[in-house]
């Protein structure tokens, strides 16, 4: 009696070890299906490798002075990041054969002039620009320089962002810091002379090239528009960018401006909106109830998700998605 006893009792620690094993082995296996999406979407910076860019060309406009650090990238929100850019390069996206209607696109992803968020403000907005027939070339810029580490990195933002200024409660922002944008500007120029020079073989209106950019990329196309000598863009889209006046040169384009009410950057400002009214040149703004800042093509359950189709809706009343016989 005492063997049978004790052998069930075997037989029950064996059964509870088990159960206990394969209980922590389906709690691990459900752990990591449920954090595996979290890390790919929450805030916190994952470094990956450097992506293939097989169709990436060299713009050949130098480096970066005092950049002793490597091009490096990492992952935030779900979307791959590009830092210590020190070689600009162009990629182009064309539509499908027989589509393409001559219009131009410059996209300007941005990031703070430290970084470039390539797939959310870049390759996807690329990717549906040429489904309505437009080309499109990607715009990778140099950056300033950021630390190699990206835990250093990730504290310097977070400090920078701890020290930026909040806007009054009169609706205007404190005025903020001016860069040195003289790279991004010769890149951006750079471009645009290669996609002229190439015009004919990439089936491109020299008289059509636009450029839109997002956050710093709004930056530099507005930058660009007032600033460059080279470049005569048709159209630009800054979206989601500063919004301060500025002086309007008379040859500016029209312009299609996009940001939501409770972005940082906005702060009740209507400025550069202003300058384009008083100096009569075609604008179009949309303020959204909500979207808040870098939301690329869009976000879930936000008004700001339908900028994309109207903004295709003005470039067709503008007669930018008709073909070249316009």
């Amino acid at each position: 009696m005492i063997q049978s006893i004790n052998f069930n009792l075997f037989n029950n620690l064996i059964m509870f070890y088990v159960m206990k094993t394969l209980t922590k082995t389906v709690f691990a296996i459900v752990l990591l299906f449920s954090i595996k999406p979290t890390m790919a979407q929450d805030g916190t910076m994952y470094p990956i490798d450097k992506p293939e860019e097989p169709n990436a060309i060299p713009l050949g406009t130098g480096g970066v002075e005092g950049q002793p650090s490597p091009e490096s990238w990492f992952r935030q929100w779900g979307d791959p990041m590009a830092r210590n850019i020190s070689t600009a390069t162009l990629t182009p996206f064309f539509p499908e054969p027989g589509k393409a209607n001559g219009t131009t696109v410059i996209v300007a992803p941005g990031g703070g002039f430290r970084w470039l968020s390539m797939d959310n403000e870049g390759w996807e907005v690329a990717e549906a620009l040429t489904e309505q027939g437009i080309t499109a070339f990607v715009l990778k810029y140099r950056l300033h320089p950021t630390p190699e580490s990206l835990e250093d990195f990730s504290n310097s933002m977070n400090r920078t962002f701890e020290a930026a200024p909040k806007g009054t409660q009169g609706g205007e922002a404190p005025p903020r810091p001016r860069r040195n944008l003289s790279d991004q500007l010769e890149d951006a120029e750079a471009a645009y002379a290669m996609i002229v020079e190439r015009a004919e073989e990439w089936g491109v209106g020299t008289d059509r090239i636009g450029m839109i950019g997002f956050s710093a990329g709004a930056g530099l196309t507005m930058h660009c528009t007032l600033n460059s000598e080279t470049m005569d863009l048709a159209f630009i889209g800054p979206i989601y960018g500063g919004m301060g006046e500025v002086d309007v040169p008379k040859d500016a384009p029209p312009m299609f401006n996009v940001i939501a009410i409770d972005d940082f950057l906005f702060n009740g400002q209507f400025g550069v909106i202003r300058s384009w009214y008083k100096a009569g040149i075609p604008v179009e703004f949309h303020l959204y109830q909500n979207g808040g800042h870098g939301f690329g093509l869009g976000n879930p359950d936000r008004t700001s998700n339908r900028w994309f189709e109207a903004f295709m809706h003005w470039l067709d009343v503008n007669g930018f998605l008709k073909g070249d016989d316009r």
